[in-house]
């Protein structure tokens, strides 16, 4: 079969090559990918390839497709289910024409919204779900009216779902957005206010009439916030990050008794912790989400054909760093 992976570190080091099929076992499923998007973490991980590879390395976070052959201890699905990811890190990605994965981790896929916009959402819906209902411990059930979140980076592709799923759990949500289009496209999603994050946050935030904020989610370099961040977040607040912090003191946040978080959507899985589960669990309420109009697609750019070049061609895009929303190669 047809797999696409690469050789170093480098956007051109991607190549098309030809796998082996693997068999699925236990609560494993196989697969035949129909759609996949590209995320932040498919560049993260290609940068941080020191030497050379002998074999390709597969990449690809998100996939959809339809249930190809099942192990024997499955216990969800059956063979010609269509179904969504995020996947596995310690495993080959979606970028594959045939991909194993646990069926923990993985839902029936959307009954009436189409392949691009279902495949833009499971790993940024993971993510910002375990960052508002774990890291932060959020009750999306209680009255949360009273509480106020700042998600630095809005606009982009977990900020974008996190933003959605805040408001619907009845938070005051304040995202950060630096032009017009996207200051749009946040207040769309349920921002119910906006601040421009190459400007002072804190004089922002204080001129909306607010002096701190209870949690703070950062989805961007947060370096470059720090000190916004520290001053901003209420005493005994939590601020949680998806990013690393390569200059900042996480000991500025010890006076106020500050919570600290690291979300990284891969630890169940890579781990095999019984958590496992939850996961799967939050892409089923996806499904529901997106088919009810509940939740909505942050699918912004669609590729069509599952091949090298559109491949390059979107990770060439995200890389940019500027995307609003998400990134879809499709069939």
């Amino acid at each position: 079969m047809k797999a696409y992976g690469v050789t170093d570190n480098k956007l051109t080091s991607f190549v098309e090559f030809e796998k082996k099929q693997e068999t699925p076992n236990g609560r494993d499923l196989l697969v035949k990918i129909e759609g996949i998007s590209i995320n932040p973490v498919d560049i993260a991980t290609r940068k941080n390839i020191a030497d050379e590879l002998t074999n390709p390395k597969i990449l690809g976070y998100d996939g959809y497709g339809t249930v190809d052959s099942i192990g024997s201890d499955v216990k969800n699905f059956k063979v010609g289910d269509k179904v969504f990811f995020a996947g596995d890190y310690t495993r080959d990605g979606s970028n594959q024409e045939y991909e194993i994965i646990d069926e923990r981790i993985v839902a029936h896929a959307p009954k009436e919204t189409s392949v691009e916009k279902s495949v833009a959402m499971p790993l940024v819906t993971l993510t910002a779900s375990e960052l508002l209902f774990e890291k932060l411990q959020i009750d999306p059930a209680a009255d949360n009216r009273s509480k106020t979140v700042l998600i630095i980076n809005g606009a982009g592709g977990v900020g974008s779902i996190a933003i959605q799923l805040a408001h619907t759990a009845g938070l005051r949500v304040i995202a950060t957005a630096s032009t017009e289009e996207k200051v749009k496209w946040v207040k769309d999603l349920g921002a119910d206010l906006v601040v421009n994050h190459h400007e002072d946050l804190i004089k922002q935030v204080r001129d909306l009439g607010i002096e701190n904020v209870d949690y703070i989610i950062g989805l961007s370099d947060n370096d470059p916030h720090w000190n916004e961040i520290v001053e901003l977040i209420k005493p005994f607040g939590t601020f949680a990050t998806i990013t690393n912090l390569r200059e900042s003191q996480i000991e500025d946040l010890k006076e106020k008794s500050v919570n600290f978080a690291w979300e990284w959507m891969f630890t169940k899985a890579k781990f095999r912790l019984d958590s496992m589960s939850d996961q799967g669990a939050y892409l089923e309420k996806l499904a529901d989400g997106l088919d009810s109009g509940m939740i909505q697609s942050t699918v912004t750019k669609v590729f069509h054909g599952f091949n090298l070049e559109n491949i390059k061609k979107a990770t060439e895009l995200v890389e940019g760093g500027h995307m609003m929303g998400k990134v879809v190669i499709r069939k």
